[in-house]
């Protein structure tokens, strides 16, 4: 929270002088020319949307007919928000802590984000409406992506939600019980674990070339990047139907599994 390649920077040349030697492995999201990764810093917006395309297919929607509200305009929502309109996604509605603009014919993201840089607000952004930004997350829509912060789908307006999709580009959007209510209501939703997961997947990219020494082109890190979304997100939906739970509890039981058998190919000292 509240950092940037330049922190990442800071991080690497305060630990790697301690070392005395230059260690650009120690922590990730540096800067290209210090050892980053290209594609990190689209990277989860990038995760949310191959996720969501997973989706889709799974409920036979297409990605051109697609409506997709975000809340949250920043690293995540707005690259997520970028992403999937040149993707051929309609963004109808950008959600901010201080608005939202509404536009049912699909937003111009990149007007948006350049009126935003110039004004420091969405709001009054004239190739949209503004709306309430309490009663946005509850349009009518294909697509939900939360991406600003925890605990915004509760208890108190889950049954609202208006959405086939909900992709938790952030950590912790939704409460225990209203998970509970959003399976009643049969909206498929991407937990944060995986929907999310774009960021640590390409930090863990960063990592193994800063290792190597050897750098990928950014091609190379999307594939990468779409091959374990796309085999995780297989994976969890096809152990939720397994086992009969929802997504996210699909997610943790997979994941304790794979430790649990991992421990156990180890043997007795472990």
């Amino acid at each position: 929270m509240n950092t940037n390649e330049q922190t990442m920077a800071w991080i690497m040349d305060t630990y790697s002088m301690h070392a005395r030697h230059t260690t650009t492995a120690v922590v990730t999201g540096k800067p290209i020319d210090l050892g980053g990764s290209k594609g990190r810093s689209e990277a989860t917006g990038r995760g949310c949307m191959m996720v969501t395309e997973q989706a889709l297919r799974r409920l036979g929607l297409e990605r051109n007919a697609t409506r997709v509200v975000i809340q949250g305009f920043g690293n995540v929502g707005g690259m997520a928000a970028r992403l999937m309109a040149r993707a051929g996604f309609k963004i109808v509605c950008i959600v901010e802590y201080d608005g939202a603009v509404y536009n049912a014919r699909g937003l111009d993201i990149s007007a948006l984000a350049k009126y935003r840089h110039e004004t420091g607000s969405i709001n009054g952004f004239p190739e949209g409406d503004e709306i309430s930004r309490d009663e946005a997350l509850f349009l009518e829509t294909d697509v939900l992506l939360p991406a600003a912060k925890e605990n915004v789908i509760t208890s108190k307006n889950a049954h609202r939600l208006r959405a086939k999709i909900l992709c938790e580009g952030a950590n912790g959007p939704t409460t225990h019980i209203a998970d509970s209510i959003l399976a009643e209501k049969g909206i498929f939703v991407i937990p944060d674990i995986l929907a999310n997961a774009g960021g640590v997947t390409v930090s863990y990219f960063e990592w193994v070339q800063d290792r190597q020494g050897y750098f990928w082109n950014e091609q190379l890190v999307n594939d990468r990047l779409e091959e374990i979304m796309v085999n995780s997100f297989n994976d969890v939906v096809a152990y939720a139907e397994k086992h009969g739970v929802h997504n996210r509890t699909a997610a943790y039981m997979l994941a304790l599994d794979r430790v649990a058998f991992a421990i156990k190919l180890r043997g007795i000292y472990a």
